[in-house]
């Protein structure tokens, strides 16, 4: 019997390290000709199943493929497109399994966040009653930490990394100058509900005094009066104050200091960001100079500076998928499992769907120093090992090396076209 191909799509914004988890989805494939055929990638994330626009990986060559470890952002292109439920557009899901059955599909990889896991799961539920069984495995990608059951997201130590480097380095410069010029500085971080690249930011002051001395968290409902008297505190203290804030921050009233009023794709509320509402704050209360900045797409594009652990872990879900689908395992998503802090050691888990889709992990309040602006020893335990090793990629003229794929158009097979 012919093997089944499978297909592979990235989901949501893309990290340092999703295309290591795309290098070993495919390597893995290869080693199991007799199971897989080819892998077919949607060109622009589950856009490209819905379109029939697939990328023939087969096509690239093995150092291509290799030299995807060492390079950042989606290879084969990610949206930020959500399926509604089964119920409001069924049209969808049916469109997905008439692409994967005109393309003897078998196996659907999803790397993404919880809104993926979600759309795994309907798509191995509907192929059951639709009477083409899809084997459908989510692959785990996040900077913002926040899926449940695994230890830590694929993505995640890579922007820990980054901006806890980055935050240290911007407060020397401030330091450095704070006698005549800029006393306040701001960096505002990813983490919409969830705290977990703010308190990567804390890992910079491993004494008392580093920068950064504020942190500002989604967890932790923003109290002005007590932060104003902080950063005073710290100004008059150690000369200057470096703040992370979460793009999250929350006012009491819930409502986020940075809502534009407007909306993206997945229906959240478009943040416009909290750095500058921070730094005129401080301003006006305070009078003190500031600069902020917004690190953006350079924190989760970082892989000049990612993680060795997170690279590592990285590669180890994207074949942990692959051998999960060929032994039949379905609905199910590989996880990191913490054997141990000290020394650190980790393995690979499985989770049901169920249990991973539309759930959010925020940061444990035992994690958040009692004052809310800062990191507990308990917090620094369990990110130092994330973060720990190098993994640089090559170097070519003084700049990364980084690989850009043919990305081959597989030959359409349906009539007409579905509109998305």
């Amino acid at each position: 019997m012919k093997p089944k191909n499978a297909f592979y799509a990235q989901s949501g914004g893309v990290t340092a390290v999703i295309n290591a988890t795309a290098c070993a989805v495919i390597e893995t494939a290869r080693k199991y000709r007799t199971k897989i055929g080819k892998v077919y990638a949607g060109r622009n994330g589950i856009i490209g199943a819905l379109t029939e626009d697939l990328i023939d990986t087969s096509k690239e060559s093995r150092a291509a493929i290799r030299a995807l470890r060492h390079t950042p952002s989606g290879a084969f292109g990610s949206c930020r497109y959500k399926l509604k439920g089964l119920e409001q557009n069924r049209a969808q899901y049916e469109r997905l399994i008439e692409v994967f059955r005109a393309h003897n599909i078998g196996y659907f990889f999803y790397n993404g966040g919880g809104d993926s896991a979600d759309t795994c799961l309907k798509v191995s539920q509907l192929s059951e009653t639709m009477g083409y069984p899809i084997i459908a495995v989510h692959v785990p990608k996040t900077v913002d930490n926040d899926l449940p059951v695994t230890d830590c997201c694929p993505g995640f130590g890579s922007v820990a990394k980054y901006v806890a480097t980055s935050i240290r380095e911007a407060g020397f410069d401030v330091a450095s100058m704070a006698k005549t010029s800029t006393k306040v500085f701001v960096l505002e971080v990813m983490g919409r509900h969830a705290g977990w690249i703010t308190a990567a930011c804390g890992l910079a002051a491993e004494k008392e005094g580093d920068a950064p001395q504020v942190l500002l968290f989604p967890e932790i409902t923003f109290n002005e009066e007590k932060f104003l008297a902080k950063v005073k505190e710290s100004v008059e203290k150690y000369g200057y104050c470096a703040v992370a804030v979460s793009e999250g921050l929350k006012n009491v009233e819930g409502k986020f200091l940075s809502e534009s009023g407007l909306r993206d794709a997945f229906g959240h509320a478009q943040l416009g960001g909290v750095a500058p509402v921070i730094a005129n704050l401080v301003k006006e209360k305070l009078g003190y100079k500031y600069h902020w900045a917004v690190a953006d797409y350079l924190q989760r594009a970082a892989r000049h500076i990612a993680s060795k652990t997170d690279v590592e872990q990285a590669y180890a879900v994207g074949k942990a998928a692959v051998e999960f689908a060929i032994k039949g395992h379905n609905s199910v998503m590989p996880t990191i499992v913490r054997k141990s802090g000290k020394p650190y050691k980790w393995a690979i888990g499985m989770a049901r769907l169920e249990d991973v889709a539309n759930r959010e992990k925020t940061m444990p309040r035992d994690f958040i120093s009692e004052d809310g602006f800062g990191i507990t020893r308990m917090c620094r335990a369990y990110l130092e090992p994330l973060i720990k090793g190098e993994d640089y990629p090559p170097y070519k003229n003084g700049l990364p090396d980084y690989v850009k794929l043919k990305n081959t158009a597989v030959p359409k097979k349906l009539p007409g076209e579905f509109k998305v």
